[in-house]
């Protein structure tokens, strides 16, 4: 089964007096929608606007995995484990937030910065906050986030080329930028697919459009984790 979310039909949040926009995928704060709570592993989707100096000032997380992948600009982000960091895009940033943890995530510099931010929920709740980001990572080179049990595929298809999608019982693909064709679908920036029961749809594929892509898929198992 596949299902195509679009843009355009997220839910609008954050504070543009503040210099900040957000687009959220899921049931968030405000927006709540008991048939959209999660998919997979996973519970947010958020893509974020920042205006420079803008941003999200100490605020606190727990018992979820947060995966940030910035597309423009650098951001800034501080927490209460002591970590200081600047991420560009290239870069996966991953904050385990455990029994909990504070952090501060600010665009300090003189261009808009654009990221997505993906939260998922954990196998086994508490433990210790683990921080960590992988520099300029590569097509070819999957981020396992064993804490969630899933798996992120970063591609950048050349346009006209073809993309697997990861056999396996959840898998969500968010279109960063350009163009894509899925099955037959046209999905464009900041749309979404939430696939089920891939095993069964041998030789899916993503064809890039008449430029190049970028993508974010996660390959997750179908069932909701405990409490979710």
């Amino acid at each position: 089964m596949i299902d195509v979310r679009r843009s355009a039909d997220r839910y609008r949040g954050g504070d543009p007096a503040a210099g900040i926009e957000t687009l959220h995928a899921f049931s968030f704060g405000p927006h709540y929608d008991p048939d959209n709570l999660r998919f997979g592993a996973l519970i947010a989707c958020n893509e974020e606007r920042l205006a420079p100096g803008a941003g999200f000032e100490e605020h606190a997380h727990s018992h979820t995995e947060i995966v940030t992948w910035v597309t423009e600009g650098e951001l800034t982000h501080r927490d209460s484990a002591g970590h200081a960091t600047v991420v560009r895009p290239g870069d996966v940033q991953r904050l385990g937030s455990g029994a909990g943890v504070r952090h501060v995530e600010r665009n300090d510099g003189d261009v808009p910065l654009v990221f997505v931010q993906m939260w998922l929920a954990p196998l086994a709740p508490g433990g210790d906050p683990v921080y960590e980001v992988v520099r300029g990572i590569a097509d070819a080179t999957p981020y396992a986030l064993a804490a969630a049990g899933a798996i992120l595929h970063i591609r950048r298809p050349a346009a006209g080329e073809r993309t697997a999608v990861p056999a396996a019982g959840a898998v969500h693909i968010q279109v960063v930028r350009g163009e894509v064709l899925l099955d037959g679908t046209e999905l464009g920036p900041g749309d979404a697919a939430r696939i089920t029961g891939t095993e069964g749809l041998e030789g899916l594929e993503l064809v890039a459009g008449r430029a190049a892509a970028e993508l974010l898929i996660w390959e997750m198992p179908a069932a909701p984790r405990p409490g979710g």
